[in-house]
């Protein structure tokens, strides 16, 4: 049984399920070069990308229990991002985002990615959280960062970006980085020291 759509809140933020009131938002928010530059939407993006992101992709990822879009919204209604959870393996999750020009800067994604994370970890039975961006994505990676994800490493040629194969950075979060039990146990492997 899929989770249904939730409308989760911080002190600061409503995060809702992402839905066609948003098209206009996001098709605006979209035209960002760094928006297109760094993040996997078509380029150019047109009003029909936006239309069937918000009106067909967001609200059948709820459906099916595939993807979990939500708007990242003030509570007065404005759109400052958007954050998937995307199901990739059974108990594991990716994160991604973009944060809309004229709200960066505010921790606003920070907050949000945490908040989705949390409710992941106890409500999806999720154990893992990956985070992955191009390298040069440093904005990502400092949201990451500050979310409290490890930095495992490089992957060379795992993001599909308009075509050409490029290397990105993984990171991932787990419940107990967040002071949460797991589903499952976690057998970590024993701590290297120098001589080993």
């Amino acid at each position: 049984m899929e989770p249904e759509p939730v409308t989760l809140t911080t002190p600061r933020l409503v995060l809702r399920p992402l839905d066609p009131r948003d098209t206009d938002a996001v098709y605006t928010a979209a035209q960002d070069p760094e928006i297109q530059r760094w993040t996997t939407i078509p380029s150019p993006y047109l009003p029909e990308h936006a239309r069937s992101f918000t009106e067909q992709l967001a609200p059948q990822g709820w459906a099916t229990g595939s993807m979990f879009t939500f708007a990242v919204c003030l509570p007065d209604g404005a759109l400052t991002g958007a954050l998937s959870l995307t199901m990739r393996l059974p108990g594991t999750a990716e994160v991604g985002f973009w944060t809309a020009k004229e709200h960066r800067g505010r921790g606003y994604t920070t907050e949000a990615v945490l908040t989705a994370v949390r409710w992941a970890f106890t409500r999806l039975a999720v154990d893992r959280v990956e985070w992955r961006a191009e390298l040069g994505n440093t904005a990502s990676r400092a949201v990451a960062e500050n979310a409290g994800f490890t930095q495992e490493g490089t992957l060379r040629s795992a993001i599909d970006n308009k075509g050409v194969r490029r290397d990105c950075w993984v990171a991932s979060l787990l419940p107990s980085d967040l002071g949460l039990p797991s589903t499952a146990p976690y057998l970590p492997a024993p701590t290297r020291t120098t001589g080993d």
